[in-house]
């Protein structure tokens, strides 16, 4: 099942505010850049954050679960679901991204 255009363009809408999102399709999903940084993924219309020590308890609290891709389900536990009532609250949204991006920025100066 593909990411619906109606569904990438309410995500896009809800992060409008914050940052230039640029979606590029790959591998059956979508992955949600900003600053040059992939920090979401839309799979399935569902949309899914990056995680660290820094942001995965707000996760497990929501009862949110990790990415799973291909057939074999494989888990991605880098990126778990973003839950609906974030999802629905651009602020929210926004903060939650603002966290997955700077994760990633991390990420990529100490490589």
């Amino acid at each position: 099942m593909t990411t619906s255009t109606d569904y990438l363009d309410f995500i896009l809408d809800q992060l409008s505010s914050w940052k230039t999102i640029h979606p590029k399709r790959m591998f059956g999903v979508i992955g949600l850049y900003a600053d040059g940084y992939m920090f979401g993924i839309i799979s399935k219309e569902m949309v899914y954050f990056k995680v660290a020590n820094s942001n995965q308890a707000h996760y497990k609290a929501a009862d949110a679960q990790s990415l799973k891709l291909f057939k074999n389900n494989s888990v991605v536990a880098s990126f778990y679901e973003v839950p609906i009532a974030v999802l629905e609250d651009a602020d929210q949204l926004t903060i939650w991204a603002e966290a997955s991006l700077n994760i990633q920025k991390k990420n990529s100066s100490k490589k």
